[in-house]
C-alpha cells in the first residue's frame, strides 16, 4: 500500500513541478509529447501495413513474411513507401482504385514471386 502512494506523490509532484513551469520540465513535456506523436503515426502505419499483409497471404497464398517482402519490393519498385502501398491496397476495399504505377510494379512483384523456386 506504501508503494502506491508514493507512486501517487510522485505523480503529484511531477505536475506541481510542471505547472510551476520549470524549464526543464517543460522540455521535457514537448519532448514526450513529440514521441506520442510519432509513436502513434508508427502504430496507425504499423496497422494498414498489417492490413495489407493480410490482404496479401489472403489473396495469394503466403507466409507473413512473404507478403511483407512483396509488399516492400513493390514499394522499391515504384519508388513508394510501404505505408503509402499498403494504403493504397487497402483503400481498395473502400472502392478506390489501385493506382497504376502501383498496380504495374505488383504484377511484376507477383510474377516473380510465382516463377521463383520455393525456399
Amino acid at each position: 500500500m506504501e508503494q502506491k502512494v508514493r507512486i501517487q506523490e510522485d505523480r503529484w509532484m511531477m505536475a506541481a513541478e510542471v505547472a510551476w513551469g520549470d524549464a526543464a520540465l517543460d522540455l521535457a513535456v514537448v519532448e514526450l509529447r513529440a514521441e506520442i506523436g510519432r509513436l502513434r503515426r508508427a502504430m496507425a502505419s504499423r496497422t494498414v501495413i498489417d492490413q495489407a499483409c493480410g490482404m496479401v497471404m489472403a489473396l495469394t497464398p503466403c507466409r507473413r513474411r512473404a507478403a511483407r517482402a512483396l509488399l516492400a519490393e513493390v514499394a522499391r519498385q515504384s519508388d513508394s513507401r510501404l505505408r503509402e502501398v499498403a494504403a493504397a491496397l487497402v483503400a481498395t476495399t473502400e472502392g478506390n482504385p489501385f493506382p497504376k504505377h502501383l498496380d504495374h510494379a505488383l504484377r511484376r512483384a507477383l510474377r516473380r514471386e510465382h516463377t521463383s523456386p520455393p525456399a
